[in-house]
């Protein structure tokens, strides 16, 4: 059963076919589907993108084609409107922010706004609308990203802290210090010494779905991994947090690590237990949208990202989802393809598949 994220609203549908997905995109023109298909028209001979403004056709005379040059092997023509074997304006937007975010991880300073913009040659406004539709965040908060991601690269290779905050980008190091707890989740000091402080404690477990390993740290819940054995789940803890000192879990430990298990076998229990999660904010807010598909339901890429006031960034979403370190209680495989189909599951599809069965018979 398909379902929406309550708020803001998805719109509701019931296991589409691929085609019933595409007819829903060509009856909203939705850009977001421009360059995924094309639409060829019977009675008119003429073959479009998605969101061609053109007069609606009616169902019967559509056909939908994965390429514009299948399109024209089937002696379709090209629409003189939407001009569909050139690139499209979703295309040329994402170009362009693709060259603006080269700009701001190469400088050395977070470039000012209007630069960006006469870079890629665009008007600030229109510059500022188009970054955040196509990623999602702003380029002043991508441009911090980056910055928050050099001064941790600078902290593990310079000789003094001082001297990683400039070579970061910082102006000074009291603006640094306002927001290295934010940016590191402890002192530079303690971050250049590998974070002696940062203790994660750990258990592992076997289920359904094979290991499980549950980490929290003092603040909660901060990974839940899923394997086919221990050693590969601790190698993946270590790797994503390096720096901090991991421990087995004591008794109080092992009775959170069998709530989760508990979870994992039926999820539709709830997981009512503070969770630790770290992630940039377009990920907060794709989790947060994922956090409110109910078990049993759901949405797919595309709805998400509407969801979260994003319609172009669905390919963002999708690497939201695999970013993801929290697995079930942040529930991504509840995430779909637009045509109701499974893939994509940072832990393996059918560990995905098996998850939704377990939620859809609960």
């Amino acid at each position: 059963m398909r379902h929406t994220v309550p708020a803001p609203p998805l719109p509701r549908s019931s296991a589409p076919t691929l085609d019933d997905a595409r007819w829903a995109a060509v009856t909203a023109r939705d850009p977001t589907f421009d360059g995924h298909f094309y639409y060829s028209v019977d009675t008119t001979g003429i073959y479009c993108r998605p969101s061609c403004a053109a007069r609606r056709p009616k169902r019967e005379h559509v056909r939908f084609h994965d390429t514009a040059a299948e399109a024209e092997q089937a002696g379709f023509r090209a629409c003189k409107r939407c001009k569909p074997g050139e690139p499209s304006l979703v295309q040329l937007h994402a170009e362009k922010v693709a060259e603006a975010c080269r700009l701001i991880e190469t400088a050395e300073e977070p470039p000012k706004l209007a630069a960006l913009a006469a870079s890629v040659g665009l008007s600030p406004y229109h510059f500022h609308r188009i970054f955040k539709a196509t990623l999602g965040v702003t380029p002043k908060a991508y441009a911090t990203a980056q910055r928050n991601k050099r001064v941790r690269e600078e902290l593990s290779r310079s000789a003094t802290v001082t001297e990683a905050i400039y070579g970061a980008g910082f102006a000074s190091n009291g603006r640094f210090y306002a927001v290295s707890s934010e940016v590191l989740g402890m002192t530079p000091s303690q971050f250049r010494s590998g974070g002696p402080n940062a203790e994660i404690k750990f258990a592992i477990r076997e289920s359904s779905l094979g290991a499980v390993l549950v980490a929290a740290s003092e603040k909660g819940v901060c990974a839940i991994l899923l394997g086919d054995d221990a050693e590969g789940l601790l190698n993946d803890l270590e790797q994503q947090f390096p720096r901090a000192r991991l421990v087995g879990g004591d008794q109080g430990f092992e009775e959170l690590a069998a709530k989760v298990i508990a979870f994992v076998e039926a999820p539709r229990i709830g997981l009512d237990l503070p969770l630790d999660v770290q992630g940039t904010a377009f990920q907060h807010r794709v989790w947060d949208a994922l956090r409110r598909i109910p078990a049993g339901s759901t949405a797919s890429y595309a709805e998400i990202a509407q969801a979260i006031g994003s319609p172009r960034s669905v390919r963002a979403v999708a690497s939201a989802c695999a970013a993801n370190r929290l697995a079930i209680a942040i529930p991504c495989h509840r995430v779909v393809r637009t045509d109701g189909g499974i893939s994509g599951y940072r832990w393996g599809v059918e560990r995905k598949r098996a998850l939704l069965a377990k939620e859809a018979k609960s």
